[in-house]
């Protein structure tokens, strides 16, 4: 199979969320999983794992870009494997996950971009956002009472908030692209019924239980208020500059295929290289040859 039929089969434009348009969860099947098969999609990832590394050294000699990877998505949706798989060939030096969670008495002390802002990858690396900022317009919205342990102004804490964050992470997403830092954003989309089944798997088994708490079976009360959170994120901060991608994730073997080839094509698209040395360096090298080979 030729990487052109690959694409083809993958059909990865049902995935991307394109700007300056309305979208609805609805029309994204979190169960779709092309013609592929399990076994078929594990060897496309080994080779894609293979070519990732590739572009991660270029990546981190040329020392221009930094790439952060924003993961976002339920309970159980996959995102720790898929980390764990389409990155199982990276370089640790070059790579750092950061995985946030409920803000500390310290964060929250700061505006809500201070924690990601200390937290981005320096030039010529890869990070990962094991969810992010985002959660300031997801599990906050859904859960308003959140807003008083941020200290914020009384006046700004109207309905108003949302748009204006909205705003704020365009700028942030912004700025950070404009610096150099390339923003790619996935979203794994698991179903209401998968999810359900991954719960009762980490229950039911022993090596599974630190992953569940009543917290995650509590959360899953909200889900249609946290589709249309999403929903409403997808339609606010999908921009070029920083553009959605909603992954199936009922089929992890396909979620990891998937993000790989954004993954891949993103690395692609900017051209990387090894930085090429100046004569007077080279020549350098060539008397480090010389002596090198003269020694005994």
């Amino acid at each position: 199979m030729t990487y052109a039929d690959f694409v083809t089969r993958l059909n990865p434009q049902t995935m991307i969320v394109k700007p300056g348009t309305k979208i609805s969860m609805k029309d994204f099947d979190p169960d779709y999983k092309s013609d592929f098969r399990k076994s078929e999609a594990k060897e496309l990832l080994q080779w894609g794992v293979k070519e990732l590394a590739k572009y991660q050294d270029m990546l981190y000699a040329q020392d221009t870009y930094a790439l952060l990877i924003v993961l976002q998505a339920l309970d159980a949706a996959g995102k720790d494997s898929t980390i764990k798989h389409v990155m199982s060939g990276l370089n640790p030096q070059g790579f750092q996950v950061f995985s946030f969670k409920a803000p500390s008495a310290e964060e929250l002390d700061h505006d809500y971009l201070w924690r990601s802002f200390k937290a981005l990858p320096e030039r010529g690396r890869i990070g990962i956002f094991n969810r992010s900022y985002y959660e300031e317009v997801l599990v906050v919205r859904v859960h308003p009472e959140l807003l008083t342990k941020q200290k914020l102004p009384p006046q700004t804490k109207d309905n108003h908030i949302w748009q204006q964050r909205f705003e704020e992470i365009n700028n942030f997403e912004k700025y950070l692209v404009n610096n150099g830092i390339v923003v790619l954003k996935f979203f794994l989309n698991v179903s209401k019924e998968e999810q359900k089944k991954r719960f009762l798997k980490r229950i039911e088994l022993p090596e599974k239980n630190w992953k569940f708490s009543t917290s995650d079976a509590k959360e899953g009360q909200f889900w249609d208020e946290y589709m249309k959170a999403y929903e409403d994120v997808f339609n606010h901060t999908n921009t070029e500059w920083a553009p959605w991608h909603i992954i199936p994730a009922d089929h992890k073997w396909f979620t990891r295929i998937s993000v790989a080839y954004f993954l891949y094509e993103k690395m692609k698209s900017l051209n990387l290289g090894y930085p090429k040395v100046n004569e007077e360096h080279y020549k350098e090298l060539l008397k480090a040859k010389e002596i090198l080979e003269t020694e005994e």
